[in-house]
């Protein structure tokens, strides 16, 4: 998987990220950790690891994974969690859709047959299910995970985008426009693993009516 790299936003993960950067060193990839020029102890917690290390020049998860995206020279890209969420063996099953099936976009789901989360509250199960459906119902988009960025894909494609969301919702501007535009897109299984230390970043409410806005917000600007 030479032709992949990986995105990793990261925020204050230094008891987590080298972890996830020592269990990926079996893969032949990529890696590029998109975090804050003050964010010192992950710096140095990661500086000494197989990886490339991008300042983040604004604010915000989207605008991290934006980014990271347009740093990337492979062929593919894959945006990977740095709190140890992600089952890292799944990397293989999403890179053979985009090879061989010849899909644009893989997503990952934890609602699918064999999917799972061990992470997930009942508020963000309820909320993305929401989501999912409205994605369904509005975009056409036949993702059962919606908010989970557990995603791989064509980098060249996922430029074309021109993502400007430098939040959470993020996570419905890359499904919805990569629709829009006629990109193949699929959901396969995914396992959420606890995270290894550290409280989720993601405000269920607060957050939620962001995505909400932006929802509404690209369904009327079509």
């Amino acid at each position: 998987m030479d032709d992949l790299t990986l995105v990793v936003p990261a925020k204050n993960e230094a008891e987590t990220l080298p972890t996830v950067l020592k269990d990926l060193e079996k893969y032949k990839l990529n890696t590029i950790v998109v975090l804050e020029k003050e964010d010192i102890n992950t710096i140095d917690a990661i500086k000494n690891l197989n990886c490339k290390i991008l300042y983040q020049e604004g604010l915000g998860y989207g605008d991290a994974l934006i980014q990271g995206i347009n740093n990337v020279n492979t062929k593919y890209f894959c945006i990977f969690n740095a709190d140890g969420s992600f089952l890292s063996r799944e990397l293989k099953e999403m890179y053979k859709y985009l090879k061989e099936y010849d899909f644009d976009f893989v997503f990952g789901s934890r609602y699918m047959k064999n999917g799972y989360s061990e992470d997930d509250t009942i508020i963000t199960l309820i909320g993305n299910r929401i989501f999912s459906f409205l994605g369904k119902i509005f975009f056409s988009l036949e993702i059962s995970d919606i908010l989970y960025t557990y995603v791989m894909g064509d980098t060249e494609k996922a430029k074309g985008l021109e993502m400007k969301e430098k939040k959470f919702a993020f996570c419905v501007e890359l499904p919805i426009k990569a629709k829009k535009r006629g990109h193949k897109l699929i959901s396969i299984p995914s396992y959420e693993k606890p995270r290894i230390a550290g409280r989720k970043k993601v405000n269920a409410f607060k957050d939620g009516l962001i995505i909400l806005f932006s929802m509404i917000k690209f369904f009327i600007f079509k």
